[in-house]
């Protein structure tokens, strides 16, 4: 670069524009000052000077005017060539009204080959650019320019750059450092032509691949016209507006299905959130948000299908007729629940297998002449079968309550929970916590579920919920219902539920009309007694089953005339050898046996304990078995010990204390827990030890202490029932469980005799009794 010789020059202030080296532009002649800078030059040389931010440019352009004329409209204008670049000194006096400045002309010089390699990288990423836009006479224009000084002013007829930067263009002087800012600056605007370039192909194959969906959807709607099969997603979002209309749903759910209904609107159908929108909507039509049917209030009515249905069971009947009565007496008084609340009522009926807990339901749902519907819960451990699963997941589903109020199609239904203590716990989550709030009166008129989520009214449901046990119930969820314990038939309920239910369904399977086979009611009561033993009825129906398909066989086989008989004498040659056996008095026939009475999950049992001594040298110790839990083993330590330290008072030689017991509670294969064997486990072994037989129609039950004292139990009802189906006349309980008698069915009551005791001592005096002697009489 060569600095020239200084000279004087009118000077022409720019605002809008910058004239760099080379360009040839046409300029309009607005104000005095410019007129007077062209006037000055007279076809000579000016120096064109860019004012920015109140200031000049240090660096003006030297340019010679070439021509001065007017444009359309009269407006005085001027053809400027640009010549080089001139750095801009002080000001001198001149002629005219001109301002006049020094100015010291810059020559570029020889192009270094750094500045050769710049001007080529520039000339290619402008040609990229160009090319993008569609503008190929600008990339022709380049290839005629070679000076690298020359290509970096190119720059000033760039529309990416503003007046700032063109300014500071013209005021960089060193070509090297003037084609790197160009360059810069160039590589930028590529970047965001070639953003913009990928932005608006991926738009039209956007919009060519929504044109073609357009296109084939009308196709396809003229096809279905064709076929007669007109239809689209407008009928679809119309079906549904009809069907969000109709469906009743509170304030709140309604604006939810609007806004999901206008996201349907705006989705494709060939998009996957398409189906899940719908489904979605179709979920929250299919609620019975304002369907409820009218309750039987009539009491009578309901008492007559309760009984017609099921034999006993009264408590479960008086619970259901005072609920009605309830509704009734509300009904009749105009009164409202607070807060539009339904009176849903939860009761749990709990109690072992076969009694017709889960048939109750059923009856109870006729007898209000509601909707019934059955929810499995036995085995579940995922909370989401409560609750449903977020929609964010694929495949989600409401839970299973919102599914049986679906089923159901009315928002009061009789929703049975069936098994609700087998409820399962893992990492999934708790379902028995999700049952809190389905099961609180106070809170489950807003249930959500987590697909849905909106309230969901379920205080208008009657849930009737069945366990076998009570004990696996977590605390929370038993606190929250109210239990209805059925404990099981006696002998007379089981042979009319038979006579009544269970043989007319068993005909029927089997084949076979009433009037072909006659069984009596003593061969009912021996198919009761001798091959079923338990608090239900429900192997007493496979028996009955397996009868009359011999019955079946006989029938089909000879075709007989008249009815087929079955009496207790012809049971065994339909069923086979008995399988039960009354067998208390054989097993207490020796020393050291008593009989104890327990609950299990399926009703109550009798308990036989065993206890035996093996001689030898004085010790402690004391084997049990029977697989035995931690509560039971430890009542036959509090047995033991009263033993021995009572052992004067009840009659026992000191060296009957020698050498080791053994106390076994068969069957060995089931485990047993629980403190009610307490008594029956010092009664085994002060029998033991004194060698007096337990009196073989005497079961007992209670929790023995230190001193002696008997404590209550639970459970009494299961376990006297047990004691009469086992053949035991007499039963000892706690006195403090005197007052359970009164659950014991009447029936019951007659055929036994109970001894409520508070001592130990009681307890032996009873049942250490001696047996009285059969009496024999003279026939002569």
């Amino acid at each position: 670069m060569t600095e020239l010789h200084t000279e004087t020059l009118p000077l022409l202030p720019l605002t809008t524009g910058v004239v760099l080296p080379g360009m040839v532009v046409t300029l309009t002649i607005e104000s005095p000052e410019a007129s007077a800078a062209i006037e000055a030059a007279a076809q000579g040389e000016l120096i064109l000077v860019p004012r920015i931010q109140g200031r000049y440019a240090r660096v003006g352009t030297v340019a010679k005017v070439e021509e001065v004329g007017r444009v359309r409209g009269g407006a005085e204008a001027v053809v400027i060539r640009g010549l080089h670049r001139g750095v801009v000194g002080l000001g001198v006096p001149g002629t005219g009204s001109a301002t006049w400045v020094e100015i010291e002309p810059v020559d570029d010089g020889q192009p270094s080959p750094r500045a050769v390699t710049l001007a080529r990288e520039y000339r290619a990423t402008i040609e990229n650019i160009v090319e993008a836009r569609g503008v190929p006479q600008v990339a022709e224009f380049l290839r005629g320019i070679s000076d690298p000084s020359q290509i970096a002013d190119t720059a000033g007829y760039s529309p990416d750059l503003d007046f700032e930067r063109k300014v500071e263009i013209l005021e960089t002087v060193d070509v090297e450092q003037r084609l790197e800012k160009v360059l810069e600056w160039a590589k930028d605007t590529l970047a965001e032509v070639e953003v913009k370039e990928r932005i608006r192909d991926e738009v039209a194959d956007n919009l060519e691949k929504r044109q073609r969906e357009v296109i084939l959807r009308e196709q396809m709607a003229a096809i279905r016209k064709e076929l007669g099969d007109d239809g689209g997603a407008e009928d679809v979002i119309e079906e549904l507006r009809t069907k969000i209309e109709d469906a009743g749903m509170p304030d709140a759910v309604r604006e939810q299905a609007e806004r999901e209904l206008g996201r349907l609107e705006r989705t494709s159908e060939q998009s996957p959130e398409y189906g899940w929108i719908r489904t979605y909507l179709d979920w929250l039509t299919d609620v019975p948000w304002n369907v409820r049917t009218d309750d039987n209030l009539e009491i009578g009515e309901a008492r007559g299908v309760l009984d017609a249905d099921h034999e006993g069971l009264e408590d479960v009947k008086e619970r259901i007729l005072e609920y009605l009565a309830v509704r009734k007496l509300r009904r009749d008084r105009g009164l409202v629940e607070a807060g539009g609340r339904g009176s849903g009522a939860i009761l749990t009926l709990v109690g072992p297998p076969g009694v017709g807990k889960t048939s109750l339901g059923e009856s109870v749902a006729r007898a209000l002449g509601r909707s019934f519907v059955r929810v499995s819960l036995g085995g579940i451990h995922d909370e989401a079968e409560i609750r449903g699963h977020r929609r964010t997941y694929v495949g989600a589903l409401p839970g299973r309550i919102v599914r049986a109020l679906k089923d159901a199609g009315t928002k009061n239904p009789v929703m049975m929970l069936d098994e609700i203590d087998k409820v399962g716990a893992d990492w999934r989550g708790d379902p028995s916590s999700a049952l809190l709030e389905v099961l609180d009166p106070a809170q489950n008129h807003t249930f959500r579920d987590h697909y849905l989520d909106v309230d969901l009214d379920l205080s208008e449901v009657l849930f009737i919920a069945t366990a076998n046990i009570s004990e696996t119930i977590p605390a929370p969820l038993l606190d929250r219902m109210e239990v209805i314990r059925i404990d099981g038939y006696t002998e007379d309920e089981k042979i009319a539920i038979a006579r009544h239910h269970l043989l007319p369904r068993q005909l029927e399977r089997n084949g076979l009309r009433g009037d072909e086979v006659d069984i009596s009611d003593d061969a009912l009561r021996a198919i009761v007694g001798d091959y079923t033993r338990e608090a239900g009825v429900r192997n007493l129906e496979r028996e009955l089953g397996k009868l009359l398909r011999k019955v079946a066989t006989t029938i089909a086989s000879d075709a007989p005339t008249t009815a087929i008989g079955v009496s207790a004498d012809d049971v065994r040659g339909y069923l086979g050898r008995p399988r039960f056996f009354f067998e208390v008095a054989e097993r207490t026939a020796v020393p050291g046996v008593a009989t104890g009475l327990a609950v299990t999950g399926t009703g109550g049992d009798v308990l036989f304990i065993e206890a035996t001594r093996e001689g030898g040298e004085p010790s402690d110790g004391f084997t049990l078995t029977g697989q035995l839990g931690d509560v039971m083993k430890e009542s036959a330590q509090i047995a033991l010990s009263y033993v021995r330290s009572h052992a004067a008072e009840l009659g026992i030689a000191p060296d009957r204390l020698r050498g080791r017991f053994h106390l076994h509670v068969p069957a060995g294969a089931v485990p047993k827990d629980g403190p009610s064997a307490g008594i029956t486990m010092t009664t085994a072994l002060v029998s033991l030890l004194t060698d007096v037989p337990v009196h073989p129609s005497v079961g007992m039950t209670g929790e023995v202490t230190l001193q002696g004292r008997v404590l209550p139990i639970g459970g009494l009802k299961q376990k006297v029932l047990a004691a009469h189906r086992a053949g035991l006349t007499e039963v000892i309980v706690p006195k403090r469980n005197e007052g359970d008698l009164d659950d014991v069915p009447e029936q019951v009551r007659e055929q036994m005799t109970f001894h409520p005791v508070e001592d130990v001592r009681d307890v032996l005096a009873v049942a250490l009794r001696p047996e009285e002697p059969a009496v024999i009489t003279d026939a002569a």
